[in-house]
């Protein structure tokens, strides 16, 4: 049987299941026209264990603000059918469509590598980035709590990291986040694509809703603990006349830091995302996807640095001009010169563990 559904599946971003690019077969759908044999079923998630034995991984790129990340997961049931890290998928043989947020590979030997890491005579203490690819709070983590453990092993050494997520499980760690907080050693990133519940639903279906993570924001800085918003990714037509309404809500709800990433459409990701606009979107498809051209100088998609996160041409300039507007009027990045401490970091087992307060 195909797995190619041509009708959404409820619950599930991509509409498809479409190869990955290094396969070698490519299947294509074709209408015979009896129209659907069958309904589209219910897909169960996944799980498979990750056997790599790195728990760091370094940064090359000069357009992200980290040099190097932690991911416990790989693939993510949020389903964001814009995800960037969907093309990642076809590495492991898998398909970047619905295998990327049903078949997930979970590290869970994560926390003990990292402590060997970080043991390391060499290792030289910076910040560490978490959710960096996919997100640390996904559903999954409920049953993992290899984020969890990550925090703790932070909190024992003293080492700063930097958090995005788009969840409001983070919640269930307040705690250590609070200790975190105390020192210096952590900032939360909140991302929120647009505050419509109804596209909300089917681009990132299995993500907290948009209020939802408002309170999450909120909960976070009542708390103490340093949290901004990331309004990501910004999508043409859809989305983008929300950027000044996302930003402040969240100053309101107490985000103090803000940015934003522009729509990047990287490989299969490209098709994917036409395929949920002709799905869910019909009328304005051709619409989005030329404004998408027209910020990446006639391309779907321009991966240059310092261009990819931000796009070209006069939408792209505007987009720039209304965000720093809005966070000059909203008070937002202020203290953007504040850094997290890497003055507290002492190598796991060179001292005794800090207790948290439960």
């Amino acid at each position: 049987m195909r797995d190619h559904p041509s009708t959404p599946i409820k619950g599930r971003g991509a509409v498809s299941n479409r190869d990955g690019r290094f396969e070698v077969l490519q299947h294509q759908d074709v209408d015979d026209g009896w129209g659907p044999q069958e309904q589209p079923v219910r897909l169960a998630t996944q799980i498979m264990r990750d056997s790599t034995k790195i728990a760091i991984v370094q940064n090359q790129s000069p357009d992200v603000p980290f040099e190097q990340s932690v991911n416990p997961y790989r693939g993510c049931e949020h389903g964001c059918v814009y995800c960037f890290a969907r093309p990642t998928h076809s590495y492991l043989g898998l398909s970047p469509g619905l295998d990327f947020e049903t078949k997930l590979v979970a590290k869970l030997d994560v926390v003990e590598l990292l402590r060997e890491e970080l043991a390391a005579p060499k290792y030289q203490c910076r910040v560490l980035a978490l959710g960096t690819n996919t997100d640390p709070y996904q559903p999954i983590e409920k049953r993992f709590r290899l984020t969890r453990g990550i925090l703790e092993l932070m909190h024992e050494t003293g080492h700063p990291i930097a958090i995005v997520t788009k969840s409001a499980l983070i919640e269930r760690d307040l705690d250590v986040l609070k200790e975190l907080a105390q020192q210096q050693l952590v900032q939360v990133t909140v991302s929120i694509t647009t505050l419509d519940h109804g596209i909300a639903r089917r681009m990132e279906p299995r993500a907290a809703a948009p209020r939802r993570r408002l309170q999450t924001i909120e909960k976070l800085a009542q708390a103490g603990i340093p949290v901004g918003i990331n309004v990501a990714p910004v999508v043409p037509v859809l989305c983008d006349q929300e950027l000044e309404q996302i930003l402040s809500s969240a100053a309101d709800a107490g985000a103090s830091s803000a940015a934003y990433i522009l729509l990047r459409l990287p490989w299969e990701v490209r098709e994917l995302f036409e395929e949920w606009l002709q799905a869910y979107h019909p009328l304005k498809a051709e619409h989005v996807m030329s404004v998408v051209r027209q910020m990446r100088g006639g391309k779907a998609y321009d991966p240059r640095f310092n261009t990819r996160g931000r796009g070209t041409g006069q939408f792209a300039d505007l987009l720039a001009q209304r965000f720093e507007s809005a966070c000059k009027r909203l008070g937002l990045n202020k203290d953007a010169g504040q850094q997290l401490s890497v003055d507290r970091f002492r190598r796991p087992g060179s001292g005794a563990q800090g207790e948290l307060e439960l």
